[in-house]
C-alpha cells in the first residue's frame, strides 16, 4: 500500500492505495463519488473522464498514484453551491442529457475545452468531444449546449 494526498473537489484526503490501483475505482469505490463511471476501460469512450489539473484525462488508465498531490475534479465538484455549472444547465436546457451515462465525462470534457477557449467553432467543439461517445444524442444537442455554455460563461465574465 502507498500513501497518497490528492485534493478532491475542493476537499483534502490522505488514503492508502495498491500500487495498481486505477483512478476511477479510487474516485468511484473509495470516494464514492459516483458520478465517476467506467465505460470501455481502455480510454476510448471518454465516460471515466475526469480533470486533473484542469486537464480532462480518462480516470480508467490513469493510477491513482500518479495523482499524489494533485487537485481531481469529478462532476460532482462543478457545482458552486446549490447551483448547476453554467455547462451543467446548457445541457439540461438543450436537452444535451438523454440516458445519462457519458454526461459527467462529456461535460467535464467540455470545461476543459471552454477553458483553453472560450468561444469554439463548430468544428473545435467537435474536435474538443471526439474523445467522448454519446449512443443518444447524436450529438447535435450536445454541440448546441456547448455554444450555450460558452455564451453564458462569457457573459458571466463581463459582469465581473
Amino acid at each position: 500500500m502507498m500513501k497518497i494526498r490528492l485534493k478532491v473537489n475542493g476537499v483534502e484526503h490522505e488514503l492508502f492505495v495498491k500500487p495498481y490501483e486505477r483512478l476511477v475505482d479510487v474516485l468511484r469505490y473509495r470516494l464514492h463519488l459516483t458520478g465517476v463511471k467506467e465505460g470501455c476501460g481502455t480510454g476510448d469512450c471518454g465516460v471515466c473522464s475526469v480533470l486533473v489539473d484542469g486537464k480532462v484525462v480518462p480516470s480508467c488508465l490513469i493510477l491513482a498514484v500518479s495523482v499524489d498531490g494533485r487537485e481531481v475534479t469529478t462532476i460532482e465538484g462543478l457545482m458552486e453551491g446549490d447551483e448547476l455549472h453554467p455547462i451543467q444547465q446548457a445541457f439540461i436546457d438543450c436537452g444535451a442529457v438523454q440516458c445519462g451515462f457519458c454526461a459527467p465525462g462529456m461535460i467535464l470534457t467540455v470545461k476543459s475545452l471552454l477553458d483553453e477557449n472560450e468561444n469554439p467553432s463548430v468544428d473545435e467543439i467537435r474536435r474538443g468531444i471526439s474523445g467522448n461517445l454519446c449512443r443518444c444524442t447524436g450529438y447535435v444537442k450536445i454541440i448546441e449546449a456547448v455554444q450555450l455554455a460558452a455564451k453564458k460563461l462569457m457573459e458571466r465574465r463581463r459582469t465581473f
